[in-house]
């Protein structure tokens, strides 16, 4: 009798869990067939009132009473003085972290055209603080076009990279006036890569047939089932190095004095080297970037909120997962050694 109880106890905690699962993925599968909203929502945050209360909490734990009172005393006294003076610029901050599909220039686009509604070409500035490796040609490219809509405005644009703006990433920064990055961002990778695996030696091996119908020479040169032609190898090896060619004319309009049979050649470098061969030009932090442009603008922080459905959701915290899980590996290749 005990047997058979947790057996059956067994088999209600399985079927419970299944149960569960199947709940799941038909949730997951009925929000993913409404119709989706593009409807979001535009934030903006005072980034010069968030500095002063962080310094005023600073001086509040540090400074005895007396000097405290003096303190705000004086402040006071300058905030009077400078009530009359001319309205001070601003300066407009985005964040841009760039997945592979790209999709974060949907908001990345909201926000560039709220700023072109109101930014005062001779006061104001833009400052993109950007992280990405790359991705997907199309995506990048549209982002990158983006950008350019503030340079063609006459808009000062600042890209600092942190950690890493290559490859498409790089094509993003390289619109900018002005690239300045941390000393051991990542940079570069002026190149293009594509790979496909190819199953047909499975197929045959297990007997099955793969039909393949297709209009026109070129339709498709690669196929993942299908067996593969030397004429589609060289087809698709021309297709990556014409694209190769548009990124290396697009990086030479926007930073002319580059040499690119140097810099276009994939690689990527840490920036206190990449500054030496012009991909760079100035080793600094986003961080004293803000704080210096802070002291002479009122800054702002621009987003754009897309409303996400619970397929959003879940499919944006599993490609979290999958990107952490490739930084890690990437990071063991490549941590310090002594």
């Amino acid at each position: 009798m005990e047997y058979i109880y947790e057996y059956g106890l067994f088999f209600a905690k399985t079927l419970t869990f299944l149960v569960a699962i199947v709940i799941i993925i038909a949730m997951i599968a009925g929000a993913a067939n409404k119709p989706k909203s593009k409807e979001g929502s535009l934030q903006v945050d005072d980034l010069s009132a968030k500095l002063k209360q962080l310094k005023d909490d600073f001086l509040a734990n540090t400074l005895d009473k007396k000097a405290l009172k003096a303190l705000k005393k004086e402040q006071k006294k300058a905030a009077k003085s400078d009530s009359g003076d001319a309205e001070q610029g601003r300066l407009y901050v985005i964040d841009f972290v760039g997945s592979m599909d790209a999709h974060e220039v949907e908001s990345l686009r909201e926000e560039v055209t709220a700023i072109l509604t109101l930014a005062d070409k001779q006061k104001d500035k833009v400052l993109v603080r950007l992280e990405s490796g790359g991705g997907v040609v199309h995506g990048y490219g549209l982002a990158a076009s983006q950008l350019a809509r503030l340079k063609a405005a006459q808009i000062p644009l600042t890209i600092a990279i942190d950690k890493v703006a290559a490859s498409g990433g790089y094509m993003m920064a390289c619109v900018a006036d002005e690239i300045i990055a941390a000393p051991f961002a990542i940079v570069g990778s002026i190149g293009v890569v594509a790979q496909i695996p190819n199953f047909n030696k499975v197929l045959k091996k297990n007997d099955i047939d793969l039909e393949l119908i297709t209009a026109g020479q070129y339709k498709r040169t690669l196929t993942l089932f299908g067996e593969n032609t030397d004429e589609g190898r060289e087809k698709f090896r021309q297709e990556i190095e014409q694209t190769h060619q548009l990124f290396k004319h697009f990086v030479s309009e926007h930073r002319p004095e580059l040499d690119l049979g140097t810099v276009a050649t994939g690689e990527h470098w840490f920036a206190i080297d990449a500054k030496e061969k012009g991909l760079v030009d100035r080793i600094t932090t986003s961080d004293d970037e803000l704080l210096a442009l802070s002291k002479e603008r009122q800054a702002y922080k621009v987003s754009y909120k897309k409303k996400q459905g619970l397929a959003d959701k879940v499919a944006h915290s599993l490609s979290l997962v999958v990107e952490k899980a490739g930084l890690k590996i990437w990071s063991k290749g490549q941590r310090l050694r002594p």
